[in-house]
Parts: C-alpha cells; structure tokens; sequence
C-alpha cells in the first residue's frame, strides 16, 4: 500500500520553547570530506545508518526540512537515554556511517507521527529510529548522486542558529501514527525488520586493469588475520566471480557480523581460497 500523502514530507512541528542555546561544539576539522553511505527507502526518503553513544545501528531519515535530530522513543529506552523537560537530552556520541561524528549532540527524544505510522505499516521497507535534521545538517555541504551509493560532506565553518519555537502544536498529527498502527494491526501488516550489524572485513580495493586488486589491509581487521596481501587480484566473493571493486563491495555489503566470507585470489600465477569471520561494522 502506497501512502504518499503520508509520507509527502517530514517537516516536524515544534512545540513551544524549543530554544536550545549552544547547541553545538565549535566546528571542527573544516574543510573535510566524508563518504557517507546512504540507501532510498521505499518511501524515496534518504537514509543513513548511526551508531548512538557506541549502540547501533539505527536507520535515521536525512531531512533538511526537520528542525532537529530525533531519536525515537523505543530507541531511547534501547539505549539508555531519559528525556529530561520537553524531551530535550544530550547524546554523548552521535557516528554516522562514513566517519562523520558528532559529540555532546542535542536532540530530541520523540517518536514523530509520520516515523510511527511508516513503521506500523512497513511503508519505508526498513524500520527507522529517528530523523536527522537541520542542526546537524547545516554544519556540512551536501552533494548527492541518487546514482551512486555514497552522498559526500564537506564540513563547513558554520554554527546554526537554536531553532525558533513555532508556537504550533502537533495536536491531533500525533494521533495519525496511533492510527496507522491499529489500522496495521487490524489489517496483520507487519512492520520492517530492525537493522543488523554489517560485517567489517577491512580490504581497501582498486580497479586494474586486470581486475580487483587490494590495495592495502587494515591493522587489526578480520584481513589481517589471514593470508591476504596488498597485489593480490580478487577473482571471486561467496563463490562469485567478480571484475570490478564495486561488484566486491555490493557483495560484502550483504555480509553480516560473524559471518564467513570467502575470497579467490589471484597471487603470481597461482590462485588460493582465503576465508575469514566477519567483524563488526556499522
């Protein structure tokens, strides 16, 4: 069932006195450039993966139009987070997949209508935690290529304004998520899976012309651990052959933590099998 009348948009409502001061620390580390991993829900929302205080992963909607950055309700309590006065709390560590973290990050901790009714009837095709929104947002430049998988952020020296309270309640909005959960109670639809670890195996990849080549193995990563060498050509992931790095990353971007991963390489002129145990990634 398409619902895009409600999923139009996720611009919140803010409740009176919402006026947080200081809200951010100083900028820092400006001018730098992250890859941040991103996937289309099937709402057509962007969305990133985060880990909150060390916890994680929690799929967060990217909304410029979204004031704040909102946690939601049963992830706070997953976590070990208490709203203090009007839902306002500080979150030690907020890491966003790609290497983007923010520290002693304010939020708001609310379940906002329209996150309530996508998950009840599974309209996003992936269970979602939270929103991030403007006050994290404005710090970075944003290019998006809705044909690659990575969006890039540049930081930028700028530090937000605190939002202005809107004097306009949610009201009865609220009542539309409580509505979509019954109506998808009553109709038995089920909601969308919570997200799991991916895998982390810790191979840095380039195109040759031959094929894969690794580049490099991370210190400390599952590759360490096994007879894996910078020069080696991937011919194979999972027992698929496999020509480009992009090919080995759709297929490791499915492994999940624990799991065995095996490559064929290519080393001189002879091929071996190498197997290894995924670790735990974001």
């Amino acid at each position: 069932m398409r619902t895009h009348w409600l999923l139009a948009g996720l611009v919140l409502v803010l409740a009176p006195a919402l006026v947080w001061a200081d809200d951010q620390p100083q900028a820092k580390d400006v001018g730098k450039a992250y890859a941040i991993p991103y996937r289309l829900t099937d709402s057509a929302h962007i969305m990133v993966r985060v880990k909150i205080n060390g916890k994680g992963p929690f799929n967060f909607i990217v909304d410029t139009g979204a004031p704040l950055v909102y946690v939601t309700v049963p992830v706070a309590k997953k976590i070990g987070l208490t709203a203090a006065k009007k839902g306002q709390n500080t979150v030690d560590r907020f890491e966003i997949e790609g290497g983007a973290v923010h520290t002693d990050l304010k939020c708001l901790i609310d379940t906002p209508f329209q996150l309530e009714g996508m998950n009840a009837i599974g309209a996003a095709g992936i269970e979602l935690h939270g929103i991030v929104g403007y006050t994290l947002l404005s710090h970075y430049k944003m290019e998006i290529d809705l044909t690659k998988d990575k969006m890039t952020w540049t930081k930028l020296d700028f530090m937000p304004p605190a939002p202005e309270p809107s004097g306009i309640k949610g009201g009865s909005l609220d009542m539309l998520g409580k509505f979509m959960k019954f109506l998808a109670m009553m109709s038995g639809i089920k909601g969308s899976p919570p997200p799991e670890l991916r895998g982390f195996v810790g191979v840095e990849l380039t195109d040759k012309a031959k094929g894969v080549e690794v580049r490099a193995i991370l210190p400390k990563s599952p590759a360490a651990g096994v007879d894996i060498q910078p020069g080696d050509r991937v011919l194979e992931v999972q027992g698929k052959a496999v020509k480009t790095s992009a090919e080995v990353l759709e297929m490791l971007a499915k492994v999940r933590a624990g799991q065995e991963v095996v490559f064929r390489v290519e080393r001189a002129t002879a091929t071996k099998e190498v197997k290894l145990t995924a670790g735990e990634g974001l």
